[in-house]
């Protein structure tokens, strides 16, 4: 690979080279829980929808040390780009991102061919959590995802999406969407 990542992920968050990110950055962690869904469940009229397209860059130890770019685009229409490298598996992960003006992002944007995919993100409130349905275009595969304020947070899938889960996919590294991007649904 050439160009602004030389073929490393070292720099893709704090000291991306070409000058264009912006100085926005931050890192928690992250405490999620995924369900794969039978099909797109009815959602309650409260949700709101964005347009997702997502891609991953390679680092020095492949695609599990490279970072993600994504496009979001939100119902006002306004674009969000930005460039997140996650570390860990399972229920807990480090997250680390940062907002990318358009240019960068356009720039970093070819690296990714073949890494590559697109979904729709239906985000739906519930109580103090906010669920995440996410239909992935191209593939016949629906998620559900909810990021939680401590790993002793008790779940209950609201009513709405309960009949629609056939099962927790939350340690199944097969359901991340790095894993889709790069190898398509599990067998």
């Amino acid at each position: 690979m050439t160009g602004p990542m030389s073929g490393h992920a070292n720099d893709s968050l704090n000291e991306h080279r070409d000058g264009h990110a912006t100085d926005h950055t931050c890192g928690h962690l992250e405490i999620e829980r995924a369900w794969l869904l039978r099909g797109e469940p009815a959602m309650p009229a409260s949700r709101w929808s964005i347009q997702i397209e997502q891609g991953y860059l390679l680092g020095d130890g492949g695609l599990l040390r490279g970072a993600r770019l994504r496009r979001a685009v939100d119902p006002a229409g306004a674009v969000h780009c930005t460039m997140t490298r996650k570390s860990g598996k399972g229920l807990v992960r480090q997250e680390h991102e940062r907002t990318l003006d358009a240019g960068s992002f356009e720039e970093l944007w070819p690296h990714t061919s073949g890494r590559r995919l697109r979904k729709v993100r239906h985000v739906v409130p519930h109580g103090s959590l906010k669920w995440e349905i996410d239909g992935f275009i191209g593939l016949d595969l629906w998620l559900a995802e909810v990021e939680l304020p401590s790993v002793d947070t008790v779940v209950e899938p609201p009513p709405w999406l309960a009949p629609w889960i056939l099962r927790e996919v939350t340690e199944d590294p097969r359901y991340r969407n790095s894993a889709l991007a790069l190898r398509g649904l599990p067998q």
